[in-house]
Protein backbone atom coordinates (compact mmCIF):
# COMPACT_ATOMS: atom_id res chain seq x y z
CA UNK A 1 0.00 0.00 0.00
CA UNK A 2 2.77 2.40 0.95
CA UNK A 3 4.66 1.50 -2.22
CA UNK A 4 1.59 2.32 -4.34
CA UNK A 5 1.15 5.67 -2.63
CA UNK A 6 4.82 6.43 -3.16
CA UNK A 7 4.52 5.64 -6.87
CA UNK A 8 1.46 7.86 -7.19
CA UNK A 9 3.25 10.73 -5.46
CA UNK A 10 6.21 10.23 -7.77
CA UNK A 11 3.97 10.38 -10.84
CA UNK A 12 2.25 13.53 -9.60
CA UNK A 13 5.59 15.15 -8.89
CA UNK A 14 6.92 14.15 -12.32
CA UNK A 15 3.82 15.61 -13.97
CA UNK A 16 4.17 18.83 -11.96
CA UNK A 17 7.83 19.20 -12.97
CA UNK A 18 6.96 18.58 -16.64
CA UNK A 19 4.18 21.18 -16.48
CA UNK A 20 6.50 23.74 -14.89
CA UNK A 21 9.17 23.15 -17.54
CA UNK A 22 6.54 23.31 -20.28
CA UNK A 23 5.30 26.66 -18.99
CA UNK A 24 8.90 27.89 -18.73
CA UNK A 25 9.76 26.90 -22.32
CA UNK A 26 6.54 28.44 -23.64
CA UNK A 27 7.11 31.68 -21.75
CA UNK A 28 10.76 31.86 -22.84
CA UNK A 29 9.76 31.51 -26.45
CA UNK A 30 6.91 34.03 -26.29
CA UNK A 31 9.06 36.60 -24.50
CA UNK A 32 12.09 36.02 -26.72
CA UNK A 33 13.15 38.04 -29.73
CA UNK A 34 12.51 35.10 -32.01
CA UNK A 35 8.77 35.43 -31.46
CA UNK A 36 8.80 38.57 -33.61
CA UNK A 37 10.39 36.63 -36.46
CA UNK A 38 7.72 33.92 -36.25
CA UNK A 39 4.95 36.48 -36.19
CA UNK A 40 6.38 38.13 -39.30
CA UNK A 41 6.69 34.75 -41.04
CA UNK A 42 3.13 33.73 -40.21
CA UNK A 43 1.88 37.19 -41.20
CA UNK A 44 3.65 36.83 -44.54
CA UNK A 45 2.08 33.42 -45.16
CA UNK A 46 -1.36 34.62 -44.06
CA UNK A 47 -1.46 37.94 -45.92
CA UNK A 48 0.07 36.54 -49.12
CA UNK A 49 -2.21 33.51 -49.05
CA UNK A 50 -5.26 35.67 -48.43
CA UNK A 51 -4.40 38.05 -51.26
CA UNK A 52 -3.82 35.14 -53.65
CA UNK A 53 -7.09 33.51 -52.56
CA UNK A 54 -9.28 36.59 -52.97
CA UNK A 55 -7.69 37.65 -56.27
CA UNK A 56 -7.48 34.18 -57.79
CA UNK A 57 -10.97 33.18 -56.68
CA UNK A 58 -12.60 36.30 -58.08
CA UNK A 59 -10.79 35.86 -61.40
CA UNK A 60 -11.76 32.18 -61.59
CA UNK A 61 -15.42 32.89 -60.83
CA UNK A 62 -15.60 35.75 -63.35
CA UNK A 63 -14.02 33.64 -66.08
CA UNK A 64 -16.24 30.66 -65.27
CA UNK A 65 -13.26 28.35 -64.61
CA UNK A 66 -14.26 27.57 -61.03
CA UNK A 67 -17.12 25.39 -59.87
CA UNK A 68 -19.58 26.82 -57.37
CA UNK A 69 -19.07 23.79 -55.13
CA UNK A 70 -16.65 24.07 -52.21
CA UNK A 71 -15.64 27.63 -53.03
CA UNK A 72 -14.72 28.20 -49.39
CA UNK A 73 -11.97 25.55 -49.53
CA UNK A 74 -10.54 27.22 -52.62
CA UNK A 75 -9.48 30.09 -50.36
CA UNK A 76 -6.57 27.85 -49.35
CA UNK A 77 -5.69 26.38 -52.76
CA UNK A 78 -6.24 29.13 -55.34
CA UNK A 79 -3.24 31.13 -56.54
CA UNK A 80 -3.18 34.45 -58.39
CA UNK A 81 -0.71 34.93 -61.25
CA UNK A 82 2.74 34.35 -59.70
CA UNK A 83 1.52 34.51 -56.09
CA UNK A 84 1.33 31.01 -54.56
CA UNK A 85 -1.65 29.77 -52.60
CA UNK A 86 -1.82 29.50 -48.82
CA UNK A 87 -1.33 25.74 -49.04
CA UNK A 88 1.77 26.11 -51.22
CA UNK A 89 3.22 28.70 -48.85
CA UNK A 90 2.57 26.46 -45.86
CA UNK A 91 4.28 23.52 -47.57
CA UNK A 92 7.37 25.60 -48.43
CA UNK A 93 7.64 28.02 -45.50
CA UNK A 94 6.00 25.98 -42.74
CA UNK A 95 9.11 23.85 -42.09
CA UNK A 96 11.08 26.97 -41.18
CA UNK A 97 8.72 27.54 -38.25
CA UNK A 98 9.72 24.18 -36.79
CA UNK A 99 13.39 24.61 -37.73
CA UNK A 100 13.75 28.06 -36.18
CA UNK A 101 11.97 26.85 -33.07
CA UNK A 102 14.18 23.84 -32.41
CA UNK A 103 17.58 24.20 -34.10
CA UNK A 104 19.19 25.54 -30.89
CA UNK A 105 16.92 23.93 -28.31
CA UNK A 106 19.70 21.90 -26.66
CA UNK A 107 23.06 23.14 -27.90
CA UNK A 108 22.37 26.78 -27.05
CA UNK A 109 21.64 25.89 -23.43
CA UNK A 110 24.77 23.74 -23.38
CA UNK A 111 26.82 26.64 -24.75
CA UNK A 112 25.37 29.14 -22.28
CA UNK A 113 25.91 26.76 -19.37
CA UNK A 114 22.25 26.60 -18.35
CA UNK A 115 21.81 22.95 -19.28
CA UNK A 116 24.09 21.63 -16.54
CA UNK A 117 22.24 23.76 -14.00
CA UNK A 118 18.95 22.26 -15.15
CA UNK A 119 20.11 18.66 -14.91
CA UNK A 120 21.56 19.34 -11.46
CA UNK A 121 18.05 20.04 -10.18
CA UNK A 122 15.91 17.22 -8.68
CA UNK A 123 14.14 16.34 -11.92
CA UNK A 124 14.31 13.67 -14.57
CA UNK A 125 16.49 14.58 -17.52
CA UNK A 126 13.90 13.49 -20.07
CA UNK A 127 11.50 16.15 -18.79
CA UNK A 128 13.80 18.78 -20.28
CA UNK A 129 13.64 17.60 -23.88
CA UNK A 130 10.00 16.52 -23.66
CA UNK A 131 8.97 19.96 -22.40
CA UNK A 132 10.84 21.65 -25.26
CA UNK A 133 9.09 19.47 -27.83
CA UNK A 134 5.62 19.88 -26.29
CA UNK A 135 6.05 23.66 -25.99
CA UNK A 136 7.06 23.83 -29.65
CA UNK A 137 4.05 21.76 -30.73
CA UNK A 138 1.73 23.92 -28.63
CA UNK A 139 3.03 27.20 -30.06
CA UNK A 140 2.93 25.74 -33.58
CA UNK A 141 -0.70 24.67 -33.14
CA UNK A 142 -1.71 28.11 -31.85
CA UNK A 143 0.02 29.88 -34.74
CA UNK A 144 -1.26 27.54 -37.47
CA UNK A 145 -4.87 27.50 -36.29
CA UNK A 146 -4.84 31.26 -35.77
CA UNK A 147 -3.53 31.78 -39.30
CA UNK A 148 -6.00 29.35 -40.87
CA UNK A 149 -8.99 30.73 -39.01
CA UNK A 150 -7.94 34.28 -39.89
CA UNK A 151 -7.89 33.32 -43.58
CA UNK A 152 -11.32 31.74 -43.19
CA UNK A 153 -12.76 34.76 -41.36
CA UNK A 154 -11.34 37.30 -43.81
CA UNK A 155 -12.54 35.16 -46.70
CA UNK A 156 -16.05 35.03 -45.28
CA UNK A 157 -16.10 38.81 -44.78
CA UNK A 158 -14.52 39.68 -48.11
CA UNK A 159 -16.37 37.21 -50.33
CA UNK A 160 -19.51 36.39 -48.37
CA UNK A 161 -18.74 32.66 -48.50
CA UNK A 162 -20.18 30.68 -45.60
CA UNK A 163 -18.60 27.25 -45.07
CA UNK A 164 -20.71 24.16 -44.72
CA UNK A 165 -20.14 21.70 -41.91
CA UNK A 166 -18.12 19.43 -44.20
CA UNK A 167 -15.93 22.31 -45.36
CA UNK A 168 -15.27 23.44 -41.78
CA UNK A 169 -14.34 19.88 -40.79
CA UNK A 170 -12.00 19.56 -43.77
CA UNK A 171 -10.35 22.84 -42.79
CA UNK A 172 -9.73 21.72 -39.21
CA UNK A 173 -8.30 18.39 -40.40
CA UNK A 174 -6.07 20.25 -42.85
CA UNK A 175 -4.76 22.57 -40.12
CA UNK A 176 -4.08 19.52 -37.94
CA UNK A 177 -2.07 18.09 -40.85
CA UNK A 178 -0.10 21.34 -40.93
CA UNK A 179 0.73 21.01 -37.22
CA UNK A 180 1.96 17.42 -37.70
CA UNK A 181 3.97 18.48 -40.76
CA UNK A 182 5.68 21.35 -38.92
CA UNK A 183 6.04 19.10 -35.86
CA UNK A 184 8.22 16.75 -37.91
CA UNK A 185 10.60 19.59 -38.75
CA UNK A 186 10.57 20.68 -35.12
CA UNK A 187 11.53 17.16 -34.00
CA UNK A 188 14.23 17.01 -36.69
CA UNK A 189 15.60 20.39 -35.58
CA UNK A 190 15.73 19.21 -31.95
CA UNK A 191 17.55 16.08 -33.16
CA UNK A 192 20.23 18.12 -34.92
CA UNK A 193 20.41 20.44 -31.92
CA UNK A 194 21.14 17.41 -29.76
CA UNK A 195 23.75 15.93 -32.10
CA UNK A 196 25.53 19.15 -33.13
CA UNK A 197 27.60 21.15 -30.69
CA UNK A 198 26.95 24.54 -32.28
CA UNK A 199 23.61 26.12 -33.23
CA UNK A 200 24.93 27.27 -36.61
CA UNK A 201 25.82 23.70 -37.55
CA UNK A 202 22.39 22.37 -36.62
CA UNK A 203 20.69 25.21 -38.53
CA UNK A 204 22.70 24.37 -41.67
CA UNK A 205 21.88 20.67 -41.27
CA UNK A 206 18.16 21.44 -40.97
CA UNK A 207 18.25 23.70 -44.02
CA UNK A 208 20.07 21.02 -46.01
CA UNK A 209 17.43 18.46 -45.01
CA UNK A 210 14.67 20.84 -46.12
CA UNK A 211 16.35 21.46 -49.49
CA UNK A 212 16.82 17.73 -50.01
CA UNK A 213 13.17 16.91 -49.22
CA UNK A 214 11.67 19.84 -51.15
CA UNK A 215 13.85 19.78 -54.28
CA UNK A 216 16.30 16.93 -54.65
CA UNK A 217 14.00 14.02 -53.78
CA UNK A 218 11.79 14.78 -56.80
CA UNK A 219 14.87 15.10 -59.02
CA UNK A 220 16.26 11.79 -57.81
CA UNK A 221 12.86 10.16 -58.21
CA UNK A 222 12.71 11.19 -61.86
CA UNK A 223 16.27 10.04 -62.54
CA UNK A 224 15.81 6.65 -60.86
CA UNK A 225 12.41 6.07 -62.50
CA UNK A 226 13.77 6.94 -65.95
CA UNK A 227 16.73 4.66 -65.39
CA UNK A 228 14.62 1.69 -64.31
CA UNK A 229 11.68 2.25 -66.66
CA UNK A 230 12.76 4.28 -69.72
CA UNK A 231 10.00 6.21 -71.48
CA UNK A 232 9.81 8.63 -74.35
CA UNK A 233 10.32 6.21 -77.19
CA UNK A 234 7.83 4.99 -79.76
CA UNK A 235 8.44 1.30 -79.15
CA UNK A 236 6.05 -0.91 -77.22
CA UNK A 237 8.40 -1.26 -74.25
CA UNK A 238 8.45 2.51 -73.64
CA UNK A 239 4.68 2.66 -73.78
CA UNK A 240 4.36 -0.20 -71.30
CA UNK A 241 6.88 1.45 -68.97
CA UNK A 242 4.90 4.67 -68.55
CA UNK A 243 2.78 3.46 -65.65
CA UNK A 244 5.73 1.72 -63.98
CA UNK A 245 7.77 4.90 -64.38
CA UNK A 246 5.02 6.98 -62.78
CA UNK A 247 4.51 4.62 -59.82
CA UNK A 248 8.27 4.32 -59.23
CA UNK A 249 8.71 8.10 -59.14
CA UNK A 250 5.64 8.50 -56.95
CA UNK A 251 6.78 5.92 -54.40
CA UNK A 252 10.20 7.55 -54.13
CA UNK A 253 8.63 10.99 -53.79
CA UNK A 254 6.48 9.72 -50.95
CA UNK A 255 9.63 9.26 -48.90
CA UNK A 256 9.68 13.06 -48.61
CA UNK A 257 7.48 14.75 -45.95
CA UNK A 258 7.06 17.68 -48.35
CA UNK A 259 5.44 15.45 -50.98
CA UNK A 260 3.34 13.58 -48.42
CA UNK A 261 1.94 16.82 -47.05
CA UNK A 262 1.24 18.28 -50.49
CA UNK A 263 -0.57 15.15 -51.66
CA UNK A 264 -2.65 14.90 -48.49
CA UNK A 265 -3.50 18.62 -48.44
CA UNK A 266 -4.65 18.68 -52.06
CA UNK A 267 -6.86 15.66 -51.41
CA UNK A 268 -8.42 17.15 -48.27
CA UNK A 269 -9.03 20.62 -49.70
CA UNK A 270 -10.40 19.34 -53.00
CA UNK A 271 -13.28 16.88 -52.48
CA UNK A 272 -13.36 16.11 -56.21
CA UNK A 273 -10.01 14.28 -55.90
CA UNK A 274 -11.00 10.64 -55.77
CA UNK A 275 -7.61 8.95 -55.88
CA UNK A 276 -4.02 9.70 -54.91
CA UNK A 277 -2.71 7.34 -57.58
CA UNK A 278 -2.87 7.40 -61.36
CA UNK A 279 -6.29 6.80 -62.89
CA UNK A 280 -6.46 4.95 -66.21
CA UNK A 281 -8.98 5.55 -68.96
CA UNK A 282 -10.49 2.15 -68.23
CA UNK A 283 -11.21 3.24 -64.66
CA UNK A 284 -12.68 6.54 -65.85
CA UNK A 285 -15.08 4.93 -68.31
CA UNK A 286 -18.56 4.85 -66.80
CA UNK A 287 -17.51 6.73 -63.66
CA UNK A 288 -19.96 9.27 -62.26
CA UNK A 289 -18.85 12.83 -61.60
CA UNK A 290 -19.16 13.28 -57.84
CA UNK A 291 -17.27 14.42 -54.78
CA UNK A 292 -16.04 12.46 -51.80
CA UNK A 293 -17.31 12.81 -48.27
CA UNK A 294 -14.96 13.78 -45.45
CA UNK A 295 -14.70 10.17 -44.33
CA UNK A 296 -13.86 8.95 -47.82
CA UNK A 297 -11.18 11.60 -48.24
CA UNK A 298 -9.73 10.63 -44.86
CA UNK A 299 -9.43 7.04 -46.05
CA UNK A 300 -7.23 8.32 -48.89
CA UNK A 301 -4.98 10.50 -46.73
CA UNK A 302 -4.88 8.36 -43.59
CA UNK A 303 -1.61 6.66 -44.68
CA UNK A 304 -0.08 10.12 -45.21
CA UNK A 305 -1.06 11.27 -41.73
CA UNK A 306 0.25 8.05 -40.22
CA UNK A 307 3.54 8.37 -42.10
CA UNK A 308 4.04 12.02 -41.08
CA UNK A 309 3.20 11.23 -37.47
CA UNK A 310 5.56 8.24 -37.48
CA UNK A 311 8.38 10.34 -38.95
CA UNK A 312 7.82 13.03 -36.32
CA UNK A 313 7.85 10.51 -33.45
CA UNK A 314 10.87 8.71 -34.90
CA UNK A 315 12.89 11.93 -35.14
CA UNK A 316 11.95 12.87 -31.59
CA UNK A 317 12.68 9.36 -30.29
CA UNK A 318 16.20 9.46 -31.77
CA UNK A 319 16.80 12.90 -30.25
CA UNK A 320 15.41 11.66 -26.91
CA UNK A 321 17.73 8.64 -26.81
CA UNK A 322 20.71 10.73 -27.91
CA UNK A 323 20.05 13.36 -25.24
CA UNK A 324 19.59 10.77 -22.50
CA UNK A 325 22.93 9.15 -23.35
CA UNK A 326 24.94 12.36 -23.51
CA UNK A 327 27.27 13.34 -20.73
CA UNK A 328 26.63 16.88 -19.51
CA UNK A 329 29.50 18.47 -17.66
CA UNK A 330 29.74 21.77 -15.87
CA UNK A 331 31.59 24.43 -17.78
Amino acid sequence: MEQTQTQEKGKKRDYHVLRVLFEKETADFINGRRMLLFLLLMALITVTGLYAAVSGLSEAVESGNSSADFLFLKLFTVSANSIPSYNSLMALMGPFIGIFMGFDAINSERTEGTLNRLVSQPLYRDNIIISKFLAGIFITAVMVFSSGLLIAAEGMIGTGLVPTGAEALRLFIYLFFCVIYIGFWLALAILFSTLCRHAATSALACTAAWLFCAIFVSLLAGIIADGLYPVGGNDMESLMNEMDNYYCAQNINRLSPYYLFGEAASTLLNPSVRSVNAVTMTQLSGALVSTLSVGQSMLLVWPHLTALGALMLLAFAVSYVSFMRQEIRAR
